[in-house]
């Protein structure tokens, strides 16, 4: 879905000729979890990426699978383009050598320059670490996106006690991005 292939097959069999010249990888990490696709230092040098070649931090799996599902979802329901999404890990790369500090899982374009952020949240933060990020965010953007699970009470009540303050804020319940990624997958 990410990759513009008209289904599956195409695009496992497009995975697994990247995978026999050596550039991409495929390796198990969690049980029940499949297996998760790295570039390869051969593929950064010959096509000039600019990511590193890094092992997968086991804690951030589920948030970062969450998060891929929600681009999904972002592109369906919003009508917005791969290209109009810029992931963390590319606002970290425009950031360059600076002092690390706190960035959305992604941003999407839409409508002419409006901006908005998106922040899967599926632990809660300190009060006071969510409202510097909520108030970054609401500085930074036109708009920001909460996608949080019904059960994340805490969560979710920290967001609508900060819709006073910030109101560019909205929640989106991770349940309706399942629905959709399950859907998507003919499940």
């Amino acid at each position: 879905m990410l990759c513009g292939f008209d289904g599956v097959r195409s695009c496992d069999r497009r995975l697994k000729l990247l995978i026999d010249e050596g550039y991409l990888i495929r390796k198990r990490y969690i049980y029940g979890v499949a297996g998760l696709l790295s570039i390869t230092e051969k593929a950064r040098r010959e096509f000039s990426l600019l990511l590193p070649v890094s092992e997968p931090r086991l804690d951030q799996i589920y948030h970062d699978i969450a998060v891929t599902d929600t681009a999904l979802y972002i592109m369906y329901a919003y009508n917005v383009s791969r290209e109009n999404i810029i992931t963390e890990k590319e606002l970290r790369n425009r950031e360059g050598f600076t002092t690390r500090k706190h960035m959305v899982d992604f941003i999407f374009h839409y409508n002419g320059n409006n901006t908005c952020c998106v922040e899967v949240e599926l632990n809660a933060k300190s009060k006071e670490r969510f409202l510097s990020n909520v108030r970054q965010n609401y500085l930074d953007y036109n708009y920001q996106q909460w996608v949080v699970p019904q059960s994340k009470v805490k969560i979710r009540t920290m967001i609508q006690d900060a819709l006073t303050m910030y109101p560019n804020m909205q929640i989106i319940d991770m349940e309706v991005i399942d629905d959709y990624i399950r859907q998507a997958r003919g499940k």
